[in-house]
Order: structure tokens, then sequence, then C-alpha cells
């Protein structure tokens, strides 16, 4: 829970400023998000879901929705510290007709060591994710100031 700072990302289509940070909030069993980004023109853009668990023998195996008409998409937690990084994943295919895939990289703070970088790199690697698309999130603090 609480607030956590993209550090890098899989590029998509719904995402498209910076400073973006995702704020997790656990009310009833169900877990509220909140995405903020700044967007190139100055102002700041965000986005309210839910998340919940699918089986509780998986904790880290959840579900999040955005849109009420839309199927919830999976947002499977690889590995956190809980107090410094986080590394999410989500796959999904529609309809056989496409796949997409999404990552995550996050921290508590708009920093993250290179080394804890890379041992995340590292563990997509190994589930046999690509990180060649991975791009870094500008999180600089003169840029992210506004950001509530």
């Amino acid at each position: 829970m609480g607030r956590w700072h993209e550090i890098m990302k899989i590029p998509s289509q719904f995402q498209l400023g910076e400073c973006c940070q995702a704020t997790y909030t656990l009310s009833d069993g169900i877990v509220l998000v909140r995405n903020d980004e700044l967007l190139a023109n100055g102002t700041i853009s965000f986005i309210e879901g839910t998340a919940k668990i699918v089986d509780a023998s998986e904790p880290a195996k959840l579900e999040v929705s955005f849109f009420e008409d839309a199927p919830p998409s999976p947002y499977w937690v690889l590995a956190t510290d809980y107090d410094e990084y986080t590394l999410v994943y989500s796959c999904s295919d529609f309809a056989g007709l496409f796949h997409v895939e999404y990552s995550w990289i996050m921290s508590r703070t708009r920093t993250l060591p290179k080394e804890t970088v890379s041992a995340l790199l590292d563990i997509l690697k190994s589930q046999g994710i690509s990180t060649d698309g991975l791009t870094e999130t500008d999180q600089r603090p003169g840029l992210c100031s506004g950001m509530p």
C-alpha cells in the first residue's frame, strides 16, 4: 500500500506522461488504485480503479479494473521488498487476435539504485520476459515538483 513512483515501464498507449506514480489504499479487502502522471502540456492526469486478489493462495496475483464495462487485467507482483522496490507484470490475450504485455519497476522514492534496477530486470529475463522495450520514466525533482 502507499505511494510508488514509476522508474521504468514497458510503454503503453494509456500512459503518456512523466513523473508517473501509483497510490494504493486498502478498503474493505479491495485495493483502491490511483495513477497520476504529468502530461507534456503541464497538466496532471489521473485515473482511479480497483484491484483485488483473485485467489487467496496466490496473494501476489491481482486483477485490476479501471473501467466498469471492461474486463479486469492481471496485475502480478513478481518481486517486492515493500520498502524500496516492486516489480509488476501483466499480460493479456484478446480474442486470440493480439497479445499485450506491461511491466513496471516502481520505487518508494523517485530514484532507485542501478544495482536494484539491474536485479529486477534479471527477474523479468528469468521469466522469459523481454526487457528490450522498457523505458525510463523521467522523475527529476524539478519536473515532478507539482505532483500530488
